[in-house]
């Protein structure tokens, strides 16, 4: 996947307005069912498709050192402008391959993608996995939010099950740690959501 096209297709020229709507949300309603699965202790994060930077910068305010990576530029201007906090820095990288960060040779405590993995097709769903693993430290965790419903007009987007996903992670060493699902926060009556984390064994 390349910056801006494939599953980017759709977000640059509606940045603003997408920022609003993900800010218009707090990131302990977004992951209520998780909450108590997130580390206590600081540790380091790494979220990928950070958007506006509402989880990035949420979880920078409860101690942890975060990297935000956002392939589209105009969301990572939003992110920057409006989280201008230490301890959040930004990267502009993609899935599947993440090559920006995977040069850095870094490990994270946890990986967080909210409403990223649906918009990558099989082969990069199964490629991007072994990338996650390799990035996550033993007994780290990856938080994955799955939106399932109508594909916004203009948008690249995948239906991703949660089993799907958990067997997936099975092949690269990660286990079911948690899974439910839950309505639409924006109250979209076609749109629902599975919550998937993922342990390192």
């Amino acid at each position: 996947m390349k910056p801006d096209t494939a599953g980017t297709a759709g977000y640059s020229e509606n940045a603003a307005a997408l920022a609003e709507q993900y800010e218009s949300i707090e990131f302990e309603d977004v992951h209520q069912d998780v909450l108590h699965l997130f580390p206590d202790q600081a540790c380091h994060v790494l979220d990928i498709g950070a958007g506006s930077g509402r989880d990035a910068a949420a979880l920078v305010r409860k101690g942890h050192a975060v990297i935000a990576v956002e392939p589209t530029t105009a969301l990572r201007d939003e992110g920057k402008r409006r989280h201008p906090v230490a301890n959040l820095e930004w990267v502009d990288d993609h899935l599947p391959a993440l090559p920006v960060i995977q040069q850095r040779k870094q490990q994270f405590d946890l990986i967080l993608l909210t409403a990223v993995w649906m918009h990558l097709e099989t082969e990069e769903r199964h490629a991007g996995m072994q990338v996650l693993a390799d990035l996550l430290r033993p007994r780290g965790n990856i938080f994955m939010s799955l939106r399932h419903g109508p594909v916004p007009e203009g948008r690249k987007m995948f239906d991703v099950s949660a089993q799907e996903t958990i067997v997936l992670g099975e092949k690269f060493g990660l286990k079911k740690k948690h899974v439910s699902e839950r309505r639409d926060m924006l109250d979209r009556g076609e749109v629902s959501w599975s919550h998937v984390v993922l342990e390192k064994s």
